[in-house]
């Protein structure tokens, strides 16, 4: 630390700022949103995030780095010691493959695919017998679904029969199918399945933010045009508006006062290893499913011995994620998979639960099946003309279907501690236990039956199936401090407040109460525009 108290690296000023009004932790979505929102207001927030900065002119150097043969690694710097985690449930849970810790969050590599939950998902308990229910409707959380499209430049179309209703179009107009999504159409008709476009936050023309998609294609892991929205646009908002955004400093703990009921600052750490305090009026945590229960955790004291804001013993409990089912093979003629980096039909036809004999399943026609002519190159042992003929055979034929399958929260499944295991700074790190239950594995069976049927009838030489018993996670880290009206069986409240502090806001996935079938990023920043609303009104 120098003697003007400026951090030496990059020479940027880490120290904290006088008593602000705000202090959010979390830079992704949520935390962007909360930041720009209340900055916007007019009231003095402080930003602080553990990972770095990103210099927005790297994305096309980032971009070729991905697509380079013979390059490992991930596009988006990690940190091993800084991410270290554990994984000790019955099934393991790979939590680094595809979390992204910086300024923007995830949605620096994330695909971009938005849509509201479904009505049925916030009554799930009382509709099926199986889950809870939400202490919010799909109505009070409507109109902040409206701006959150808005917010995040939503491209869709009002062609979804399975969708909950809606008064508005979307901003911009839906992507149009793509090539395979037509070949899809008449096998899909034929079996009786409904087809609709996908709402993608993504530009399909240009706006005052960033011009239309131009197509690289490479949206996961890295959009370098900035068609695709990421959390980086509200963090510079924010800045705009006077806000000051931290980056590597990742929150230790926070503290509260002699009465245990409010925040009093969050105590983080910098690169040159020196910790400072924030102090403020409100927090806002905005640090996803699984730091934000960690760092609730962490923040153990006297008055909370088994972590803040955790007189329930519900803080880490209820974790979910979605479980991936597909299936894909050959046709024998072109598909023209990879031209599109995204996916642009679907069908929630088998979404909502008639009873509880199984979950919510979103039909995915995928863009992106089979190798590219480049991996095949990369895998090949011939050269010249053989190498032609070898890509022309195994290039352009491929196809498949995916799914997103609900998983039901279960309290076993949960985050917490792992003492055994420290991260950079001698924290423990979060220790992921994961399971998968029945009415899941038969949820993931019966959307492997809908996809060979479709498969089946278009013609597909079926070679691949993800069910069951090789199903992974889509990397939505949902649930660990629920959202509920009882202090005794939840951790915040409607407000997105927690119930043991009159101060602190928990904003992002880890408020759901279920988490359906859909991507969860619109219903993230829905709910951090209704916390700042409230956060806003006690200011």
């Amino acid at each position: 630390m120098s003697a003007d108290g400026t951090d030496s690296e990059n020479g940027r000023d880490r120290t904290p700022s006088p008593r602000v009004d705000v202090c959010v932790v979390g830079a992704g979505p949520a935390g962007g949103l909360v930041a720009a929102e209340l900055s916007a207001a007019g009231h003095d927030v402080v930003v602080l995030d553990a990972g770095p900065r990103f210099d927005p002119e790297d994305r096309t150097e980032r971009m070729e780095r991905h697509l380079r043969p013979g390059v490992d690694g991930p596009v988006w710097d990690t940190d091993p010691e800084r991410d270290a985690y554990s994984s000790t449930g019955d099934r393991y849970y790979p939590l680094n493959a595809a979390r992204v810790k910086g300024i923007g969050g995830s949605t620096l590599h994330w695909q971009g695919m938005v849509m509201r939950m479904h009505e049925q998902d916030f009554e799930l308990g009382s509709a099926t017998g199986m889950g809870a229910d939400w202490p919010i409707d799909y109505d009070d959380l409507r109109p902040y679904y409206a701006d959150a499209e808005g917010e995040l430049s939503v491209s869709g179309a009002s062609d979804n029969p399975f969708a909950p209703p809606r008064e508005e179009p979307h901003p911009l107009p839906a992507f149009p199918p793509s090539y395979s999504d037509s070949l899809f159409a008449e096998a899909c008709e034929q079996v009786g399945l409904a087809t609709h476009s996908v709402p993608n936050a993504r530009n399909s023309e240009p706006t005052d933010e960033a011009s239309a998609c131009v197509g690289y294609g490479t949206c996961r892991p890295v959009c370098p045009s900035g068609a695709k929205y990421d959390a980086t646009r509200h963090i510079d908002a924010a800045e705009a508006n006077g806000a000051r955004v931290l980056d590597r400093v990742p929150v230790q703990r926070l503290e509260h006062d002699d009465r245990g009921e409010r925040v009093t600052a969050a105590v983080y750490a910098t690169p040159d290893g020196e910790e400072h305090r924030q102090e403020a009026r409100e927090f806002v945590v905005a640090a996803g499913g699984v730091e934000t229960p960690r760092l609730l955790l962490l923040s153990r004291s006297e008055a909370y011995p088994d972590g803040l804001a955790n007189s329930s013993g519900l803080v880490g409990r209820y974790f979910m994620d979605h479980l991936f089912a597909g299936m894909g093979g050959t046709l024998d003629e072109p598909t023209r998979q990879k031209h599109v980096g995204f996916n642009t039909t679907e069908s929630h036809q088998f979404y909502d639960r008639p009873d509880d004999s199984r979950t919510a399943i979103k039909l995915e026609f995928l863009n992106y099946a089979g190798p590219s002519p480049a991996d095949i190159a990369l895998g090949a042992d011939s050269f010249g003309d053989d190498l032609l003929e070898e890509i022309r055979e195994g290039y352009g034929q491929h196809v498949a279907m995916g799914a997103l399958v609900e998983q039901l929260p279960r309290r076993e499944n949960r985050i917490r501690l792992d003492p055994s295991r420290t991260d950079d700074h001698g924290n423990p790190v979060p220790d992921v236990v994961w399971s998968l239950d029945q009415t899941t594995r038969r949820t993931i069976e019966r959307a492997n039956e809908i996809q060979r049927e479709v498969l089946e009838e278009l013609g597909v030489d079926i070679g691949w199936t993800v069910g069951p018993d090789n199903t992974g996670p889509a990397y939505h880290h949902m649930g660990t401090t629920r959202m509920g009206t009882d202090p005794a069986e939840s951790v915040v409240d409607p407000q997105l407040r927690t119930h043991d502090l009159a101060n602190l806001t928990l904003a992002g996935s880890s408020v759901f109460v279920t988490g359906g079938a859909m991507n969860p990023t619109l219903t993230i920043a829905a709910l951090s525009l209704k916390a700042a609303e409230h956060v806003a009104e006690r200011l």
